[in-house]
């Protein structure tokens, strides 16, 4: 396996020092374990917002309350989320309920597409709760669990499923494909402009 990047392991070794664990995960872990450079840095982690201000006071908490916060490494801007759990999606977006959780394998279910729920650690090990892995070799984009619950959840995954289709030349599995195509109409019931601009990504 190739280095892992320099900036994932700077962080993860502040989040050790203070008793925390840091992953790379989504886009990031999915495209590393393509081979390509990352061109964004997600991590999740077991500290809470709460506990990060002690060691990163200079983050943005404006989302602490999702779990949420942005940090700067040498000027380079990263994602860090805290684990978690969510229930109820009242605006077809965000959950109207969040638990903050240590469990990888239950943060793992809120995923949208199983290449995007591959965890890695600080020694290159791999945590795949959903063949991401085989979807990656496969090339195969695919809903976590049912595709109908997860569309539903967030319509906006139908053009995020076409994104990462185009941009990594993948195939959409045949279940997932038959649900986007069912609840295209869900698309109306989100921001147009939040629908424009994904589809502007696509």
């Amino acid at each position: 396996m190739r280095p892992l990047p320099e900036i994932y392991l700077r962080l993860a070794s502040i989040y050790k020092e203070h008793g925390f664990s840091l992953y790379m995960i989504g886009g990031t872990s999915r495209d590393f374990l393509l081979g390509i450079d990352p061109a964004d840095f997600d991590f999740v982690t077991d500290a809470t917002p709460e506990q990060e201000k002690a060691f990163l006071p200079e983050a943005n908490y404006r989302f602490a309350c999702f779990g949420s916060i942005k940090a700067k490494v040498d000027g380079v801007s990263v994602d860090i989320t805290t684990l978690r759990e969510e229930e109820g999606y009242a605006d077809h977006r965000h959950p109207t309920k969040i638990r903050f959780i240590t469990d990888l394998k239950k943060d793992s279910l809120r995923r949208d597409f199983t290449i995007n729920a591959i965890y890695v650690d600080t020694d290159g090990k791999v945590i795949d709760f959903h063949d991401g892995l085989s979807d990656l070799k496969n090339r195969v984009i695919r809903f976590i669990g049912d595709p109908h619950t997860r569309i539903k959840e967030d319509p906006l995954r139908i053009l995020r499923a076409r994104r990462f289709a185009s941009r990594l030349g993948f195939t959409i599995e045949s279940e997932s494909l038959h649900a986007m195509e069912e609840l295209e109409d869900q698309l109306s019931l989100l921001s147009p402009d939040k629908v424009l601009m994904e589809s502007k990504k696509v």
